[in-house]
Parts: structure tokens; C-alpha cells; sequence
């Protein structure tokens, strides 16, 4: 049985559309979307024709990147308002908006030849179960990737002083590093991380303080990422 706990913290989400949006439209927010998909389609590369799911899916932010490619995608959200966002957003493309819970994928096995998730692990204390789950429903010889807040950031350090003072969203969350990314599946993953910039820095300056952060391959950027191939 879901907790009432659980029951609040699964409709997190459903004021937040508009909110969502907005953070990535700003320039420090565009920055952050900017870095991360290009972390995400190095990692996914998704191709013509490939049926991905995408478990998180939220307002379509980054699945319409990945629909450019030619895929056919499935988006499950558990929250009913951000997933009507990115079913208006994804008009016209190979996009089926499927509403769900990431701990209980509605997919029979191997039924995507990938599969991703982004940025919802850390609203799940079973990181390992969920990812699990990401696996069963992917086909042998297909990627999994999975991306986070990373815990080693100084953004990790902000968020969890705004969850002391009450911010509704941070309480929920669930930090994790590079190292708890890799030991959610047991076996070789590619975990690269991105966002070296913080939010309160020079938005002329961020792509600098980036591409320094990725030369010297740190691992405490607030974005982490890692990618597997199902066995």
C-alpha cells in the first residue's frame, strides 16, 4: 500500500508545469538544459526508428530533443499536468504520453530497444529497484541511461539548506554521487557528470567555468549521468 507520504510526494509535481518551464527559459536555466541534453544524446544516441522510453518525462523538455533524431518515444509521467505539457509539445510527432509510476513500469520485458530516465531517481529512496525495472523493460544489447542530481555539487548543498527552511520540493529529494550511480547496477557503467557552473554565476562566464569542468573530467558537477548496456 502507497503511504500518504508517498501520495503527496507523487503529486509534487502537477503545480509545477508553467514553473518548470520558466527555470529553463532564464539564462542561467537555458544554460543547464543546454549542457545537459548534450550529455544526455551523447550518452542515449537515439536513432531513427528506435522505440526509447522515457520514464519522467515531465513537460517534454528534453524528450523533444531526443524526438528530432527520429525515434519513436513513450513518455511516462506520474504527474497528469506536466505529462498533458509534453503530449501539446510533441504534437505532430512519434510521441505516446503513458501516465505511471517509474517503480512500476507498465511495459512488458524488452519492450523498448532503450531506455532513460531524467532527473527523477532522486524523488526514490530504491534507486536500485527502479533501475532494475529500466533493465527488465529494455531489450538485451540496448542502453539504459539514468541521470540525477549529483550529491558531490555545490547546487546538492544549496538545495538541502533550502530543504531545511521548508522548500516543499528539496525535502523530497534524494541526493546520490557518481560512485551510488554506479553501484545501482552491477555492472560497468559511463558516468560523466555536467553543470560545473552554480546558479548565481555570470551567465557569459558559465560556458568557460563548463568547458573547464569537462576537460578536467570532474565529477562534481550537479548533473550526473550514467549509461549501461543491458547484458
Amino acid at each position: 500500500m502507497i503511504s500518504a507520504k508517498q501520495q503527496v510526494k507523487d503529486k509534487l509535481f502537477d503545480d509545477w508545469p508553467e514553473k518548470y518551464d520558466r527555470w529553463f527559459e532564464t539564462p542561467i536555466g537555458a544554460l543547464v538544459k543546454q549542457y545537459e541534453n548534450e550529455l544526455l544524446l551523447e550518452l542515449l544516441q537515439p536513432g531513427p526508428q528506435e522505440m526509447i522510453l522515457d520514464v519522467g518525462c515531465g513537460t517534454g523538455i528534453f524528450t523533444l530533443n531526443m524526438l528530432s533524431f527520429g525515434p519513436y518515444i513513450t513518455g511516462l509521467d506520474i504527474s497528469y499536468p506536466m505529462l498533458k505539457r509534453a503530449e501539446q509539445k510533441a504534437k505532430g510527432y512519434p510521441f505516446r504520453a503513458v501516465a505511471g509510476d517509474m517503480r512500476y513500469l507498465p511495459f512488458a520485458d524488452e519492450s523498448f530497444d532503450k531506455t532513460v530516465s531524467m532527473t527523477a531517481l532522486e524523488f526514490l529512496a530504491d534507486g536500485q529497484t527502479a533501475v532494475a525495472d529500466l533493465f527488465r523493460v529494455t531489450k538485451r544489447g540496448g542502453v539504459v541511461v539514468v541521470t540525477t542530481l549529483n550529491s558531490l555539487s555545490p547546487w546538492a548543498d544549496r538545495r538541502q539548506k533550502e530543504a531545511a527552511r521548508g522548500h516543499a520540493l528539496f525535502e523530497q529529494m534524494i541526493f546520490r554521487s557518481p560512485d551510488d550511480m554506479r553501484a545501482l547496477v552491477p555492472q560497468e557503467a559511463i558516468v560523466k557528470t555536467a553543470i560545473h557552473f552554480l546558479k548565481e554565476d555570470d551567465p557569459q562566464r558559465a560556458p568557460e567555468i563548463e568547458r573547464e569542468g569537462q576537460k578536467q573530467g570532474l565529477e562534481t558537477g550537479a548533473f550526473v549521468a550514467a549509461r549501461w548496456v543491458k547484458r
